[in-house]
């Protein structure tokens, strides 16, 4: 039986989906295509109908999943960018964020797989960390003052809110997990810096 055309982008918008959860759950290394694709209710057999390997599967999931990241980012500090920053920061440097990685940023969770695969992935990673980062120099830029230093301010901030969900994450005493994160939450800026 013959799958229509609607079916086979149903069925690779699934595969990305699902692909974007399970590796940022699992890494790129911690799961095989056969699980990929039963995952999203499919058989390993169709996967290179749809993708030419597990790192151009890769590749799309990432910006799968940036792109959502970054509209959300942007929805929530639109009406309030300062405010919008604070919270942003409170919620991604969260013990929910921290242990739910397959829901979370792309970049916390993949970062150091993807820096050892080919330049497809780490164009989607670019992609997106240029995205966030633009949220937050937008967030800080909101009282005015010199866009150099606006500019490596988002970056220092954006760099500590990843790198401190990366170590959170990768320590095993529960009490340091939690200080790292309360620590980089209380250096989040509200506004520019003078």
């Amino acid at each position: 039986m013959k799958v229509s055309r609607e079916q086979v982008a149903l069925n690779r918008e699934r595969i990305v989906e699902t692909a974007a959860r399970l590796f940022r759950q699992n890494g790129y290394d911690g799961i095989g295509v056969a699980d990929l694709m039963k995952g999203a209710g499919l058989t390993h057999g169709g996967f290179y109908g749809h993708f030419a390997s597990k790192e151009d599967l890769l590749a799309e999931a990432t910006a799968h999943a940036l792109q959502r990241s970054v509209q959300r980012w942007q929805e929530k500090t639109a009406s309030d960018p300062a405010g919008g920053l604070s919270e942003l920061a409170t919620q991604y440097l969260s013990t929910r964020h921290r242990d739910h990685p397959e829901n979370g940023c792309a970049i916390a969770a993949l970062g150091p797989d993807v820096a050892r695969l080919g330049p497809a992935v780490r164009s989607a990673m670019t992609v997106g960390v240029a995205g966030q980062v633009a949220v937050v120099e937008k967030c800080l830029a909101g009282e005015g003052g010199d866009a150099a230093a606006i500019r490596q301010h988002a970056l220092a901030t954006y760099a500590a809110m990843v790198g401190a969900m990366v170590l959170a994450r990768a320590v095993d005493d529960e009490a340091l997990s939690q200080e790292i994160l309360a620590a980089v939450r209380a250096q989040i800026p509200a506004s520019a810096p003078s």
